[in-house]
């Protein structure tokens, strides 16, 4: 079921309200769910590799917490800060200052930054342990097979 984006986000608590949460693609909704979006964003960041570990580390971390209390919800949410956490770098990496257009809509050249590559690898490791950690994936498919 796709991510319902028709929700009044502004006043649902997906802690107390984890039936109206829907996985959706990839990062939809990351920056729209709450507590979690208060609880993870202040976390995220990539601008060095040293930023990027102890960033990815510290979400990574939060996982295993929301794992303990079995808190779906929380554990798809800081899956997803960390897959953003890899598509921002990259798009830093190939994009200087992240815009891949210019002003007339044209796509940019593309660039090779090094240190923000490696800020991507960082997340995108975290990321892979996050996705393929198989009590989240039980717990995901548990969670569509409930509510969608």
């Amino acid at each position: 079921m796709p991510f319902n984006y028709d929700l009044d986000f502004d006043k649902i608590d997906f802690r107390e309200q984890p039936e109206l949460y829907r996985v959706g693609r990839g990062e939809q909704g990351v920056l729209l769910v709450e507590p979690y979006k208060s609880e993870i964003l202040p976390h995220w960041r990539f601008k060095t590799p040293d930023i990027a570990r102890e960033s990815s580390e510290k979400i990574y971390e939060m996982f295993l917490d929301y794992k303990e209390k079995k808190d779906f919800v929380g554990m798809d949410m800081a899956r997803k800060f960390l897959q953003m956490g890899y598509t921002r770098a990259r798009r830093y990496t190939n994009y200087k200052g992240g815009r891949k257009y210019d002003e007339d809509g044209k796509v940019k050249k593309r660039l090779n930054d090094p240190v923000k590559a490696e800020s991507a690898a960082i997340f995108m490791e975290k990321w892979k342990q996050a996705r393929t950690d198989q009590e989240y994936l039980e717990m995901k498919k548990e969670h569509q097979r409930k509510y969608g």
